[in-house]
């Protein structure tokens, strides 16, 4: 299965430091940015970069398009 660019790897900016998710309003610390297969079985690839936030005070973590994060 051949991939965009380097799937399932970290992007080096933001990460660690305290973002919004603007679509959720969510604050937290950036743990991660992804290239994921975000397609259901029987269709076309389809990539997108996802990004992960820890909420401010633990919990789940939960993913957002990076479109969605913005730095505070």
């Amino acid at each position: 299965m051949a991939t965009p660019h380097d799937a399932l790897t970290e992007v080096p900016h933001l990460l660690r430091r305290p973002v919004r998710d603007i679509a959720s309003g969510t604050e937290g610390t950036l743990m991660a940015v992804l290239v994921e297969n975000t397609s259901s079985a029987g269709f076309p690839e389809r990539w997108a970069e996802i990004a992960y936030i820890r909420p401010d005070g633990g919990g789940v973590e939960l993913s957002t398009a990076v479109a969605n994060v913005e730095a505070l």
